[in-house]
């Protein structure tokens, strides 16, 4: 069945390709996504040439499968303003919130040339770390429009909160040459992922959506304790590990976490104080987690995860010593040791 185009993706790296593009691929097939393209187009180009096909190597502990993706149906600069799309998803740094950024600019020309075709309603989906994305996308977007734009996009655009998790590693050459092998064909774009994925979402959807419930996605009442569970543990544990990492010399999460799994658990044991899942959803999620670590053959690398600690520590780490302190808890010693390990790691590189 050919897909229709009926989603929009901006930002459409790695992590969409296995997380968002996947669950679209494997719940529905007949809805189609349009790439936005965004300042770099090597992506969309590359899609192009292989007719919009990309594999996704599952790297296990012990080996790699591959699947054909084809999600992905076309590119358009200006795809808001066809009325044919419902749903817009995004995948951005945290830095792609601040006023001027980007993707910012390109949503609020998106949404203005869709109100003057008069497209019709939509959902927008934002997929990464920032709390509350969907509150938090709604007031960087109507704060940078124009009033009437801005009081066009509150009453016409639903703002669905998400919480996403899939560690996707940058691709290397050796995973290129083996997606060949495994696909039979020569895929310049293959990403790499692990077996886990999660996707929490909560929000409305006023012209539909696929499925992806069928996938394994939740559709929940109330995001903020899954997306406080993800950002004050695995994120926060990620952060921990990148910064007491790299001043130890180790190269990847595999190693920092058999270097650094008692650090690792006193800060865990503190963001638990105050969340407000109960054992039975954190338990089994942490007991995952720690698996999904001793995976040695996804190298996420430290660096990769050090990167834009300004914007991230305040979210994983700031934001649980306020909670703490909002309960009467001194800051937890694994959190202020992670902020100091921050520090002098920003101070190295500058």
């Amino acid at each position: 069945m050919t897909r229709s185009v009926r989603i929009a993706h901006l930002g459409l790296g790695a992590f969409a390709r296995s997380h968002q593009a996947w669950y679209t691929q494997v719940s529905s097939d007949d809805w189609g996504v349009v790439a936005i393209p965004n300042r770099s187009t090597a992506i969309v180009d590359a899609l192009r040439s292989q007719d919009f096909r990309y594999g996704l190597l599952v790297r296990g502990p012990e080996a790699d499968t591959a699947s054909e993706i084809d999600a992905v149906v076309a590119v358009a600069a200006d795809a808001l303003a066809d009325p044919a799309i419902v749903v817009v998803t995004m995948t951005v740094s945290e830095a792609g919130y601040l006023a001027g950024a980007h993707p910012v600019s390109v949503l609020v020309d998106g949404l203005r040339a869709r109100r003057d075709a008069g497209a019709g309603p939509l959902a927008l989906v934002p997929c990464d770390n920032v709390p509350s994305n969907g509150s938090a996308l709604h007031d960087i977007l109507t704060a940078t429009a124009e009033p009437e734009l801005a009081a066009w996009i509150t009453e016409n655009v639903s703002f669905v909160s998400t919480m996403v998790d899939r560690i996707t590693p940058a691709t290397t050459d050796a995973d290129r040459a083996l997606a060949a092998e495994l696909l039979g064909w020569a895929d310049a774009i293959p990403v790499v992922t692990e077996p886990f994925t999660e996707w929490v979402l909560q929000g409305d959807f006023p012209a539909g959506r696929p499925e992806w419930e069928r996938a394994g996605a939740q559709f929940v009442d109330d995001v903020e304790p899954y997306e406080q569970r993800k950002l004050w543990m695995l994120n926060a544990a990620h952060s921990l590990l990148a910064y007491r990492g790299l001043e130890l010399g180790l190269s990847t999460v595999f190693e920092a976490w058999a270097a650094l799994e008692d650090e690792v658990e006193q800060l865990w044991s503190e963001a638990r104080e105050v969340l407000t899942l109960d054992a039975a959803n954190i338990d089994p999620w942490l007991a995952q987690l720690r698996i999904r670590w001793l995976n040695p053959r996804i190298e996420h690398r430290l660096e990769q995860i050090a990167a834009g600690g300004e914007q991230k520590i305040p979210a994983r780490i700031g934001a649980v010593i306020r909670k703490r302190e909002e309960a009467g808890l001194a800051p937890g010693t694994a959190e202020l040791e992670t902020i100091a390990a921050y520090e002098r790691y920003r101070k190295a590189i500058a």
